[in-house]
């Protein structure tokens, strides 16, 4: 399959499933390597292709799917096993994870897109870390983390912000 007609069905693909696709999946499907998925995703996105690659695969990123415009960048410290209970907070409340961020100091800012968006996607993410035997990202600053989170308003998220700060996870 030509380069230009795969990256079209690549497309397609990503528009018809609500779930995310791995990289091996969509090498499958297009009967390529998974490196040339890497390489066709990449060429997409300069072409301003909203793809994000999550922790599940990859997911066409509609603007539409904005739950609003209230967005805050939270600055957060815990333990590896308190992780389940931040993600359970910030949805619990409203909120999404929308993005983890850590500032490394030889690396710089290093940002992961997440979309957890419920319990059942922070399950999923905690999940791979414990099957994957994985170490957070955290654990490159010390526990020290950023997340965007997103909420349909700024109310939601100043009482998640409370109920981290209560729970002793917010981080001045």
């Amino acid at each position: 399959m030509e380069g230009e007609k795969r990256r079209e069905k690549l497309m397609e693909l990503l528009k018809e499933n609500e779930k995310a696709l791995s990289g091996a999946e969509l090498a499958r499907i297009l009967g390529v390597s998974r490196q040339i998925i890497v390489q066709d995703i990449a060429l997409l996105r300069a072409a301003d292709k909203n793809i994000l690659s999550t922790n599940k695969g990859y997911v066409l990123f509609h603007s539409d799917e904005l739950v609003s415009n209230y967005r805050r960048i939270i600055r957060v410290k815990h333990s590896t096993e308190e992780i389940l209970d931040e993600l359970y907070t910030i949805v619990d409340y409203g909120g999404r994870v929308l993005a983890v961020i850590v500032e490394h100091e030889i690396y710089g800012q290093i940002t992961v897109d997440l979309i957890i968006n419920s319990r059942k996607d922070a399950d999923e993410f905690y999940k791979k870390i414990k099957q994957n035997q994985t170490r957070p990202l955290k654990e490159l600053t010390g526990g020290v983390h950023y997340h965007t989170i997103e909420a349909s308003s700024e109310e939601i998220l100043k009482d998640i912000e409370e109920a981290l700060k209560e729970k002793g996870y917010l981080f001045p």
